[in-house]
């Protein structure tokens, strides 16, 4: 048994946010009815051909899922949508700003007609407020957050390299889904569960919002280094290598300097003597930890911090990431199918002592549609109507 065997939901999603907190719902169990256009379906199944044909995005946020096809606009097709939504327990959607209201199927319409059903909507900017008609994209929502001002080197902004505020979303999603489904065992109540990609971003934005708000300044972007904590960040060896070290308190900065740096005397140093010394001096800093590095061989240099218990990290390639030791020797990698063919997929990263998370295939655009058709009830010749139609 998985935690969410029995459960069902229902989804009108695309792209990113919504497939992420779905796909994860299909890991613990839950069986996960993706609803597609049938003309094309999610979009982002063609955002790129490099897995096996398929798209990159797609095959990592849609495996364990059954994918119909269906014009939620039609009559006959939202009709099939409202039969499958009287049998699920939770329905998620991530569609534009109103579209779910012409559609008839907002909390409250839907509260109506089921019960005990849990609704999840997944906005740009929430469903109410002046923002909530505009569009949201991930880029455009790490600039609004102030993301984009913080990240990057002090000449160039830069947005974070994977979508941040898409993957936040869909984590608040996940767990406000889990959060609902135990309240309504609890008290027989559904209540619905609203993320917007603005907000999950914004609580991520905590630690620059607090800086900015109590120190009037803005953190700096400073690359790869931190922007409140210093020594932290890359320095280059002798071999033309780059490793990051993170020093954290005053205890690790001394044995930083006795050890790795080999001189002691500079924990003493004005302009080093704490961290917010370190942080204003830090082209200094900097000068003096690359000089020494730069005298050192990569397998010396590591040495030396594992010496000093300083924490440290090589910069890998996504190619070397994909053969790290660390998930290597804890057996994270399965293999799934998808329609190209069989890919790699990483084990999800909460681990339930006992259970092995579910890892299916990722279905063909509307591989699932006469199935679940028939189990509610059309017939073949009407599955076929349907079909002529457009409608699946």
């Amino acid at each position: 048994m998985r935690p969410l065997d029995g459960i069902t939901v229902v989804s009108l999603e695309q792209a990113v946010a919504a497939p992420f907190a779905s796909r994860q719902l299909a890991d613990l169990g839950a069986r996960v009815i993706k609803i597609e256009r049938p003309q094309g379906g999610d979009f982002a199944r063609r955002y790129d051909t490099t897995v096996h044909g398929e798209s990159s995005y797609f095959v990592w946020l849609n495996r364990s899922k059954e994918s119909l096809t269906l014009d939620a606009k039609s009559p006959e097709g939202l009709a099939v949508l409202d039969s499958l939504l009287g049998e699920a327990d939770v329905f998620l959607h991530n569609l534009g700003p109103g579209a779910v209201n012409r559609l008839g199927l907002d909390a409250t319409s839907l509260a109506e007609r089921h019960p005990r059903v849990i609704h999840c909507t997944i906005s740009g900017y929430g469903t109410t407020g002046e923002w909530a008609h505009r569009k949201a994209y991930d880029l455009l929502v790490q600039s609004e957050a102030g993301l984009v001002s913080v990240t990057g080197t002090p000449g160039h902004v830069a947005r974070v390299g994977v979508s941040i505020a898409d993957i936040a979303a869909g984590m608040y999603a996940y767990s406000g889904i889990l959060t609902a489904l135990l309240h309504r065992e609890k008290t027989g109540r559904a209540l619905p569960v609203e993320v917007s990609l603005f907000e999950a971003l914004a609580e991520w934005m905590g630690s620059p919002a607090y800086y900015t708000a109590y120190s009037g300044t803005t953190p700096p972007r400073v690359g790869a280094q931190h922007a409140t904590i210093a020594p932290y960040g890359p320095y280059s060896t002798a071999d033309g290598d780059v490793i990051m070290l993170a020093v954290q308190n005053d205890r690790e900065w001394s044995l930083f300097c006795s050890i790795v740096l080999g001189d002691a005397t500079l924990q003493e140093k004005s302009e080093f003597v704490s961290n917010s010394a370190r942080v204003a001096n830090r082209d200094q800093l900097n000068s003096t930890i690359g000089a020494r590095f730069s005298a050192l061989t990569t397998v010396r240099a590591l040495e030396l911090l594992d010496e000093a218990r300083i924490a440290n990290a090589r910069v890998n390639t996504v190619q070397e990431f994909l053969e790290h030791p660390a998930l290597k020797s804890r057996n994270r990698w399965r293999e799934v199918d998808a329609p190209g063919g069989r890919i790699r997929a990483l084990v999800p990263p909460a681990s339930l002592a006992g259970i092995e998370p579910r890892m299916d295939a990722v279905p063909a655009l509307g591989a699932d549609t006469d199935r679940i058709l028939g189990e509610l009830g059309y017939t073949a010749d009407a599955v076929a109507q349907l079909k002529s139609a457009g409608t699946v």
